[in-house]
């Protein structure tokens, strides 16, 4: 059977967006498979609700709103699915926990998810340290459409990233404690925009430079000139930053900084004339939020780009995309975490009316999720793949979704995400 097309291992790229605190995973001890061993908690009985719990970092120390998109898409998904009878006639119960940004806390959120509240599944999962991932394996609780913040989704089987999966997934990050990622960004402004020198910046603090370094590696191995920029972490001197970039010439312009210090940045280079190709960002920071977030900045902010694997939350001429957009319309703001949290939710519905014939279970969602190759949520991801490889692929075809911030416009793709694809190498990072 072909495999179905797949992207970039996103570990390493959430762990930017959410800064410096996300590289470090607790990743905990391989389990032996006898410890898996255990009876399935039933779920409820007919016409009694269907709890699932949404795990989130509402509260931590990156700041209130960072890790709160996941979960408010899959909650807005499974209201606008209760208002139309639930699944098979059972509405469905969302059980929430913050746990603070910390381990403990995420302990204490899978023990009461779990064993107290007894969820069929969880869905959406965006936390900054998931030192609970074990756990939840250990009890065989699927863990759908999580962001994959750290290694935990390469680590434990019953765990189920958003995007998807090559690794053993047998208690152990990759392969051997290695991940992969692809080059494909980086091959797509390249190929697509001529571009040839890069610029990298940073600040002087552990994650935030060890990504750096991660990126700047994928860069070369497109054949980029890489322009690396460190600024100081209580002090930083964007302006100095900015003048040089400028004199280096730098085409495009990759970072390992927070929203506030991506804002100040960008400040900056307008300040000092630096133009650019593009600013490319991530995933996290596709929001609706750029004009306020870069509102002294027009330049830098109309050469924002995203890079991610879901289609577009703007492209509202696409029916998925515009049903979210009409279920969400009440948000203040809007966000690209926000749509792939509605498809998480619509990932668990899947399974579960797959599941409503036999009765709802822990144990045949998550069945079902083994099986789930290829899933797209009616479009709205790239197609997904849990292939548990024995050995780390050298090269993937890797296909990417791409927008543009235009003022007036909002975000504008770039190309269809399902033919913007390209054969690239996969690079060795640790978790």
């Amino acid at each position: 059977m072909r495999r179905p097309r797949s992207r970039r291992c996103r570990a390493a790229e959430a762990a930017a967006a959410a800064l410096l605190l996300l590289l470090g995973t607790a990743c905990g001890s391989r389990l032996p498979e006898s410890d898996f061993e255990h009876r399935d908690h039933p779920a409820a009985t007919a016409r009694e609700p269907l709890r699932v719990g949404i795990l989130t970092s509402a509260t931590s120390p990156v700041g209130g709103d960072a890790f709160t998109g996941p979960g408010d898409g899959a909650r807005a998904f499974f209201d606008r699915l209760n208002a139309r009878g639930g699944i098979d006639g059972r509405r469905v119960e969302v059980r929430t926990c913050d746990d603070g940004g910390s381990g403990v806390g995420n302990n204490a959120c899978v023990h009461r998810l779990i064993d107290e509240d007894k969820v069929v599944a969880l869905v959406a999962t965006t936390v900054l340290d998931y030192a609970g991932a074990s756990r939840v394996s250990h009890a065989r609780v699927p863990d759908i459409g999580g962001q994959p913040i750290g290694a935990a989704y390469d680590t434990w089987p019953h765990l189920y990233g958003i995007y998807g999966s090559l690794a053993p997934r047998d208690g152990t990050p990759g392969w051997h404690g290695t991940l992969y990622g692809g080059t494909e960004v980086y091959r797509y402004f390249r190929r697509e925009h001529g571009a040839r020198t890069a610029a990298v910046v940073s600040y002087n603090q552990a994650a935030s430079a060890a990504y750096a370094r991660l990126v700047e590696r994928g860069l070369r191995a497109e054949g980029y000139r890489v322009v690396a920029e460190q600024v100081d972490f209580a002090l930083p001197n964007f302006r100095a930053v900015a003048a040089d970039l400028k004199q280096q010439g730098a085409d495009l312009v990759f970072d390992a900084l927070d929203t506030h210090g991506n804002a100040l940045l960008c400040e900056a280079m307008d300040e000092v004339g630096a133009r650019v190709t593009a600013k490319v960002t991530n995933v996290q920071n596709w929001t609706s939020t750029v004009p306020d977030d870069y509102r002294d900045a027009p330049h830098c902010r109309n050469a924002l780009w995203a890079t991610g694997s879901s289609r577009n939350l703007d492209d509202t001429g696409d029916p998925a995309v515009r049903e979210f957009r009409t279920a969400t319309r009440g948000l203040r703001t809007h966000s690209q975490w926000q749509l792939e949290g509605w498809a998480a939710a619509r990932w668990f519905t899947d399974a579960a009316r797959s599941c409503a014939r036999q009765g709802i279970t822990r144990a045949c969602v998550d069945a079902w999720m083994n099986r789930s190759q290829g899933f797209t949520a009616g479009g709205l991801l790239l197609p997904v793949a849990f292939e548990r490889l024995p050995e780390p692929p050298k090269t993937r075809r890797t296909c990417l979704s791409v927008a543009r911030w235009r003022d007036g416009r909002g975000w504008v793709s770039q190309g269809d995400m399902n033919r913007t694809c390209f054969d690239v190498p996969q690079l060795p990072y640790a978790p």
